[in-house]
C-alpha cells in the first residue's frame, strides 16, 4: 500500500521534514560524545573497569549497528513516520533508564534502548529527506545539512556533559534527551507525511538474526580478548560465532527474495569503497573520542568541561569544513574530497603521538582542529556517494548499509583501541612504577589493582606518600598505550585513503550495475518512490562518482 507523497514537494513540507530529520539524527548521536567525556565520572561513581567502560559505549553503538537495516525495512513496510516516532520514544525511554541507573549493568540497558532508538532514527531520517526531495542534486544539500546535525550532536555533547558535571551527578547528562524526544514526537505527528516503499517488502528475519548475532559476537570477542586474552575459550568461541554468523548472513541474503542488504550493491566499486571508508573512519573516530576523554581526565587531570572545550575543537572544525565541502561536491570528484580528508585525519593522528601530560591547550588545539577539518571533508561526500553509486531504487538500502557499517566501526572503535591501550599500558606500568622509585608491596598492589580494574583503579587508590609518583607512572603508562593506538588509527586511516583512491578512481561516464532479479523492491529506508527507474534483473545505468 502506498502513501500519498508530499504535495509536489511543497517548500513548507520540505523544510518541516528537514528540521525533523535533523532533530532526529541529533537525538540519535547526542549520547555518543555526551557519554564519552563522562566516562571518568561514571567510572569513579560506579567503580567500573576499563572493559566495562567500553561496554557503556558499545551497549549503545552495538544495537544501533545491528538493527539499522531492520528498522529501514520496517519503515518500508509499516511507514517511515511511525518508525521515526518509535525511535524518538525509544531514545527517551533509554535516557530515562540510564538516568535512574544505580549500577553499570542498568546503565548498559539504558544505553542499549537508546541505541535501538538511534537505529530507528538513522535510516528513517534519510528516507524522509529522500521522499521529500526527489531531485538528487538538491537532495545532496539536504544530506549535507543532515550530516551537519550529526556533527552538531557530537559537538555539543561534551559541553552539555561538562556543564552538568560541574553542578550535578553524571546521570543528569541524560535529562535533555527526554523532553527533546517527546516534543519532537508530538511535532512529527503533525508535520511529517508518512511514506512507504512503492513495492511490497517483507521483514528478513534470517538476515536480521544472523547479522545481529555476528556483530554482537565480534564486538564481545574483541572487548573480552582485550581485557583478558584472545586465547581464552569464551573469546575464541565468540569470534568463531562472529565468523559463522557472517557466513550465514551472506547465505541468507543470497537466498532471500526480500533481502535486508542486497549483496549486489558491492558490485559497485564506489559503494564498496564508501562502506569500507565509513567503517574504518568511525572505528578510529569513536575510538579516538573514547581514548582522548580518558587522556584529559586521567593524564592531564582536567574536569569534564575543560575536556569538552578541547573536544569541541574537533567537531567544531568538522562543522566549519562541512559547508564548503557540500558545495564542492558537484565540482570536485568525491574521490579527491574523501581521500584528501582521510590524509589530513591521518596526519593529525600522527601529530598527536607527541602528546604528554604537560601538553598545553594551544599545542593540542591545532592538531584537534586539523583532525576536525579532515573529518568534515569525509562525512558528507561519503554518505552522498554511497547513495549515488547505485541504482535509484536501491539508494535507501545503500544509505542504510553505509550507516550499518559505519556503526560497526563505531562499536569496534572503543573495543579495539581500548584493548590495545589496556594491553600496552599494563605491560609498561610496572617499569614506570620502578622508575618512579615505587617497589616492593606497594608496587605489587598497584600492579594488581591495574590488572583488575584498569589504570583508573590505581588513580582511585589511597596512595599516601606515593601519590605523585604513582599518578605520574599511571600517566606514562597510559601515554604508551595512547601512542600505540594513535599509530594504529593513523595506519587504518591511511588504508581507508588508499581504498578511496583506488576504488573511487575516475571511470567512464557511466557504468552498468546489474541488480539481481530477486531484489526488485526498494530498500530499507528507501529513497525511491513510485516512478523510479530500474527493475530487478535489468542492467541499470548509473553515473559512478569520480
Amino acid at each position: 500500500m502506498n502513501v500519498t507523497p508530499l504535495a509536489s514537494g511543497r517548500p513548507d513540507r520540505r523544510v518541516a521534514t528537514l528540521v525533523m530529520a535533523c532533530l532526529g539524527v541529533f537525538v540519535a548521536y547526542l549520547p555518543v560524545t555526551t557519554v564519552s567525556v563522562s566516562l571518568p565520572a561514571i567510572q569513579a561513581a560506579l567503580g567500573a573497569s576499563t572493559a566495562q567502560l567500553s561496554w557503556v559505549q558499545d551497549a549503545f553503538v552495538l544495537p544501533m549497528a545491528a538493527f539499522i537495516l531492520t528498522a529501514g525495512v520496517v519503515g518500508d513496510v509499516h511507514g517511515r513516520k511511525k518508525v521515526f516516532q518509535a525511535g524518538l520514544l525509544l531514545s527517551a525511554v533509554g535516557a530515562a533508564v540510564a538516568l535512574a541507573a544505580q549500577s553499570i549493568q542498568l546503565l548498559w540497558v539504558g544505553q542499549a534502548l537508546a541505541g535501538m532508538g538511534a537505529a530507528a532514527l538513522l535510516p528513517t531520517t534519510l528516507a524522509l529527506i529522500s521522499h521529500a526531495v526527489p531531485d538528487h542534486r538538491e537532495r545532496g544539500k539536504f544530506i549535507g545539512l543532515w550530516a551537519t546535525s550529526l556533527l552538531m550532536a557530537l559537538a555539543v555533547g561534551p559541553l552539555i556533559a561538562g556543564i552538568v558535571l560541574e553542578h550535578a551527578a553524571w546521570r543528569w547528562i541524560y535529562l535533555l534527551v527526554i523532553p527533546v524526544s517527546l516534543i519532537a514526537t508530538v511535532f512529527a505527528a503533525r508535520l511529517l507525511t508518512d511514506s512507504r516503499a512503492p513495492h511490497g517488502r517483507r521483514l528478513d528475519w534470517p538476515g536480521q538474526i544472523t547479522a545481529a548475532v555476528s556483530i554482537t559476537a565480534l564486538v564481545y570477542g574483541v572487548i573480552e580478548g582485550g581485557a583478558g586474552s584472545f586465547t581464552d575459550t569464551q573469546v575464541l568461541a565468540a569470534l568463531f560465532v562472529a565468523v559463522a554468523g557472517a557466513v550465514a548472513f551472506v547465505v541468507a541474503e543470497r537466498r532471500s527474495d526480500s533481502p535486508m542488504l542486497d549483496l549486489t550493491l558491492f558490485r559497485s566499486p564506489a559503494f564498496t569503497a564508501t562502506t569500507l571508508v565509513a567503517m574504518i573512519t568511525f572505528l578510529g573516530l569513536i575510538g579516538f573520542f573514547f581514548l582522548l576523554s580518558l587522556y584529559f581526565g586521567l593524564v592531564q587531570q582536567l574536569d569534564t568541561l575543560q575536556a569538552a572545550w578541547r573536544l569541541l575543537m574537533v567537531t567544531g572544525a568538522a562543522i566549519v569544513a562541512g559547508g564548503p565541502v557540500a558545495r564542492l561536491m558537484h565540482r570536485v570528484p568525491s574521490r579527491t574530497l574523501i581521500t584528501a580528508g582521510l590524509l589530513v585525519v591521518s596526519g593529525a593522528l600522527l601529530s598527536m603521538t607527541t602528546l604528554d601530560a604537560d601538553t598545553s591547550f594551544a599545542s593540542i588545539a591545532w592538531r584537534l582542529v586539523l583532525l576536525g577539518l579532515g573529518m568534515g571533508g569525509v562525512l558528507t561526500p561519503m554518505t552522498a556517494t554511497a547513495v549515488a553509486s547505485v541504482p535509484h531504487h536501491l539508494a535507501g538500502m545503500a544509505a542504510a548499509g553505509n550507516n550499518t557499517f559505519r556503526q560497526i566501526g563505531g562499536a569496534l572503535g572503543p573495543a579495539v583501541l581500548g584493548a590495545l591501550l589496556t594491553s600496552r599500558a599494563l605491560d609498561t606500568f610496572p617499569a614506570h612504577l620502578a622508575d618512579a622509585g615505587i617497589t616492593g608491596a606497594s608496587r605489587q598492589s598497584m600492579v594488581e589493582a591495574a590488572r583488575e580494574g584498569g589504570l583508573g583503579a590505581v588513580a582511585g587508590m589511597n596512595l599516601g606518600a606515593h601519590t605523585g609518583q604513582a599518578l605520574g607512572a599511571v600517566g606514562d603508562a597510559f601515554l604508551d598505550g595512547l601512542r600505540l593506538c594513535l599509530i594504529v588509527a593513523a595506519a587504518l586511516t591511511l588504508l581507508a585513503a588508499l581504498v578511496s583512491a583506488v576504488l573511487l578512481r575516475p571511470r567512464a561516464s557511466t557504468a552498468t550495475v546489474t541488480v539481481a532479479a530477486a531484489t526488485p523492491h526498494p530498500a530499507p529506508g528507501a529513497a525511491a518512490e513510485a516512478g523510479t527507474s530500474g527493475q530487478g534483473g535489468d542492467p541499470v545505468t548509473v553515473r559512478q562518482p569520480g
